[in-house]
């Protein structure tokens, strides 16, 4: 009876906290400290449209690193944990095959996602999307592939060589941001280019490749561990 009676005062207190915040919130009605300063100069400062992509990499760049870190630490707490355990498919169970529909299906939809992914980290400093959503998309048609054919098998050599490429890119693009302009993965090593094209934003194009390429691959790595290995 105690526990339900403070359960239920708790409840009703923090449900009256809740009710005094909505209640009583109003909206700025512009923008007030840092954001502003973020709005009115990263046009001439760092040339991107999407001011979500100029905070991401340049202003807050070691944050993104600090996010790409732990990907890598997950992907590689996913390989040795299944490893480890060195999962199967039981002989008992042999795993039905997918229809030509779909392996037709997941022939002609891999390239097309792959060149969309890749087509989100190209263009995230001009519409919403960088180097995480892309990697994602990329990810996503490896797991149609591994839909489709379940002893479909990445080639780790070769994946490995482009994600420490990556990786090591990415971190020599900021140290020539601390070199040659004003800080950590400062995009000004570059031109910044014509405002609203393609080839504008300085490095972050380069930058936004670099995660898009490493954070694709160690989620597919991770897809691939989690399907384990066919019997």
């Amino acid at each position: 009876m105690i526990k339900r009676l403070i359960a239920l005062t708790l409840v009703l207190f923090f449900g009256y906290i809740f009710y005094q915040a909505v209640t009583h919130w109003q909206p700025d009605s512009q923008l007030q400290g840092v954001s502003k300063e973020y709005v009115s100069r990263e046009a001439n400062e760092l040339g991107a449209m999407n001011i979500v992509t100029a905070i991401v990499v340049t202003y807050r760049g070691l944050d993104t690193l600090g996010e790409v870190t732990v990907l890598f630490l997950a992907a590689s707490g996913v390989a040795l944990l299944m490893r480890r355990r060195n999962i199967t498919t039981p002989n008992r169970k042999e795993r039905r095959q997918a229809s030509e529909f779909i392996h037709t299906g997941a022939k002609l939809l891999t390239p097309v996602i792959v060149m969309f992914g890749a087509y989100i980290f190209l263009n995230g400093h001009l519409s919403p999307g960088g180097g995480f959503q892309g990697g994602a998309v990329i990810a996503s048609a490896v797991l149609l592939l591994f839909l489709a054919f379940p002893k479909y098998k990445l080639k780790h050599g070769f994946l490995n060589t482009i994600e420490s490429f990556s990786g090591f890119g990415y971190v020599l693009v900021g140290l020539l941001g601390i070199y040659f302009a004003g800080g950590f993965l400062d995009n000004r090593i570059l031109p910044l280019g014509d405002f609203g094209k393609l080839l504008s934003a300085g490095a972050i194009p380069i930058i936004y490749t670099l995660i898009g390429l490493k954070v694709g691959i160690e989620l597919a790595g991770i897809l691939e561990n989690l399907k384990g290995q066919e019997a």
